[in-house]
């Protein structure tokens, strides 16, 4: 989906793509020039390599739905979320988008009533949308006030990619299990002192996926609790992160102040040893020529966690055509659209009832059922990623103290939240 998730993070996607010629209030009220063909237009920010894999599914729906013709139009992220809350607030824009790559942006669609809930879909059958069948923290980021408003686009997790050359060479038989031996691993894995000549570990804090949280979590750690009241200056959280940044400044086992894109770049580049990342990026690692191992993210003193990621795609309020979207959804997350998506894209079906038989997509998809979201089922998630936590990690691995710096991220949470406590 995205060779990282935040910036092209980010991205994920395409070859020249037709974009839809119609819009939800412009396009013909269910019929086309092709004799009664429904037309829809789905925009998404799919831009990286795994976009084949996305129009693909979309052609497998057109051939064996003859009455209904979906055309994707892919654009960058930044100019979906510029462009999309005014037309579809105005009832203009696609039938159907995924509006970003962060779950909570629903919130804001909600918010201005221009996205179509679908409960009236929701169900077991084959041409329903079994929402019990996805990971129960999916189903609970895409629902407010009882009400489901999307579905996953896709669905991945994280895990630990490896250079088994570099490991062979430092004597290291095997990927580590634990976070002790992740961390010892690290440390050896780094090489040439404090101006490294490998680093034991590729690690992002900006315009990435969410790799620091997973540190945290691994240590029983968090940035926010279930009742929205900051998390992040806990005992558990502050010990994770001193012990990270002070890896990343005292022992240079990473860079400092990389965006996901650096991060790829230095493990591509066979600088690193690890990196955490989702299953966009194995082919890109693959063919640069690393001998590349994937295994699950370490297990810590909280137990087995990992983080989820995935894209919320939508119907907008105003669609004319809202059977056929939702059609067109429920035939998305069904099992054969699922099964073949994942044998094309390398990532984890968004159902966990079908199986799996791709070994390294396997790994991924073992994590789904320990797998978090970043800041799920928050309206500010947004505000405190950018303006709390990705400021925080900049200060942390450049020596400031981890506890007041923590202190004062969790006063700037709990204003973002109105927590009360």
């Amino acid at each position: 989906m995205k060779t990282h998730v935040k910036v092209a993070a980010a991205a994920v996607a395409a070859a020249g793509l037709l974009a839809a010629a119609g819009c939800s209030s412009s396009s013909s009220a269910g019929s086309g020039s092709g004799g009664g063909v429904v037309k829809l237009s789905v925009l998404t920010g799919f831009t990286g390599p795994d976009g084949p894999s996305y129009q693909a599914l979309v052609s497998q729906f057109n051939a064996s739905h003859p009455n209904i013709k979906v055309t994707m139009d892919i654009q960058p992220w930044d100019a979906i979320g510029q462009k999309l809350p005014s037309e579809w607030a105005t009832g203009q824009g696609p039938d159907l988008a995924t509006p970003n790559f962060d779950p909570g942006v629903i919130f804001n669609y909600i918010k201005t009533n221009s996205v179509l809930p679908l409960d009236s879909s929701v169900g077991a059958g084959d041409s329903q949308i079994d929402s019990a069948a996805f990971p129960s923290a999916v189903t609970k980021a895409f629902t407010v006030n009882g009400h489901l408003y999307a579905v996953p686009a896709n669905l991945a997790t994280v895990a630990l990619y490896y250079n088994k050359t570099m490991f062979t060479a430092a004597g290291i038989t095997e990927a580590p299990k634990t976070s002790d031996e992740f961390v010892a691993d690290v440390k050896k894995l780094t090489l040439g002192g404090a101006n490294p000549t490998q680093y034991g570990i590729s690690l992002a804090d900006h315009q990435t996926i969410e790799m620091w949280p997973i540190l945290q979590w691994m240590n029983g750690g968090d940035i926010v609790g279930p009742d929205g009241c900051a998390t992040i200056d806990s005992a558990a959280s502050v010990q994770a992160l001193q012990t990270w940044a002070g890896l990343v400044q005292n022992n240079h086992v990473s860079p400092v102040g990389q965006t996901g894109a650096d991060a790829d770049t230095l493990f591509s580049a066979k600088k690193a040893a690890m990196e955490l990342n989702g299953p966009w990026a194995a082919d890109g690692f693959r063919k640069a020529g690393i001998d590349l191992g994937i295994a699950p993210v370490p297990v810590g003193s909280a137990g087995p966690v990992t983080l989820a990621s995935t894209v919320p795609m939508m119907i907008a309020k105003n669609t004319k055509h809202k059977e056929q979207a939702l059609e067109f959804l429920s035939w998305w997350t069904g099992k054969t659209a699922q099964a073949s998506f994942s044998k094309g894209s390398g990532y984890p079906p968004a159902r966990s009832d079908v199986t799996v038989d791709d070994p390294n997509v396997a790994v991924f998809a073992q994590g789904l059922p320990t797998a978090r979201l970043y800041l799920a089922g928050l309206p500010t998630s947004s505000q405190i990623d950018t303006d709390v936590y990705t400021p925080l990690l900049g200060q942390l691995t450049r020596g400031a103290d981890a506890q007041k710096s923590a202190d004062a991220a969790a006063k700037s949470i709990n204003q973002l939240t109105d927590c009360k406590s």
